[in-house]
């Protein structure tokens, strides 16, 4: 099935989507933005991607990339004209992998301790922030290291991992200001306040069917999307 414009299903507040949104914008991309509530998945979205999260991009030829990471490396890989792409690769691949994964872990127990039950550590949550924090700390020298994650300037690596270190600190902001890493703190502020993230962080209705098509993109006329 082919579609006249490629479609993102997304949901605002999800950093998977986030960095999604963000390599999209970056790059140029148009797309049909479709904002879900995650308790009423739309049909079409389950249709083309059953798994049901977020964020899923229907291609106009009818390809379906519904990994972030993968959506990211498309939009950067037809135009990347902030140079994401191609520094520190190993480095780079290696602090995704652990933000992905180890720092997830620890980040959705620490949000979400009651979510897990049969944790019956009382020092459960503590733990978690704990093993947060100790990958914290390693972004934080990078960074007193090279202005970024891997380089002087924010590439791929930094776009795909600060949503998740805005959602840690979300939890608790004071606590995470106590842990008095300097470096991160100014790197995440500096990308929270960036137009980049103001531009994909836009608050819309969630999309019915009947709605008018909502165009997500800077430049259409720079980006071939099939």
């Amino acid at each position: 099935m082919t579609v006249s414009t490629p479609t993102l299903y997304s949901f605002r507040r999800c950093p998977y989507a986030m960095r999604a949104r963000l390599a999209l914008y970056a790059s140029g991309a148009n797309v049909e933005l479709r904002e879900i509530i995650l308790r009423d998945k739309p049909e079409h979205m389950l249709e083309i991607s059953p798994k049901g999260t977020v964020p899923v991009l229907q291609l106009a030829d009818g390809k379906i990339i519904d990994e972030s990471f993968e959506i990211m490396i498309y939009a950067l890989g037809r135009q990347d004209p902030d140079e994401w792409l191609g520094i520190e690769e190993e480095t780079t691949n290696f602090l995704i992998k652990r933000n992905d994964n180890e720092f997830k872990y620890a980040l959705d127990r620490y949000k979400y301790p009651d979510r897990y039950p049969d944790e019956d550590d009382p020092n459960f949550k503590d733990n978690m922030f704990e093993q947060g924090v100790e990958i914290l700390k390693d972004l934080n020298t990078r960074i007193e290291k090279n202005g970024a994650l891997v380089s002087n300037y924010n590439t791929l690596t930094d776009y795909a991992i600060f949503p998740f270190i805005r959602q840690f600190r979300n939890v608790d902001q004071e606590r995470f200001a106590a842990l008095g890493l300097d470096a991160l703190s100014g790197w995440l502020n500096a990308h929270l306040e960036s137009d980049l993230f103001q531009n994909i962080m836009e608050k819309h209705k969630p999309w019915k069917p009947e709605d008018t098509p909502l165009t997500f993109g800077t430049n259409a006329q720079a980006y071939d999307p099939a």
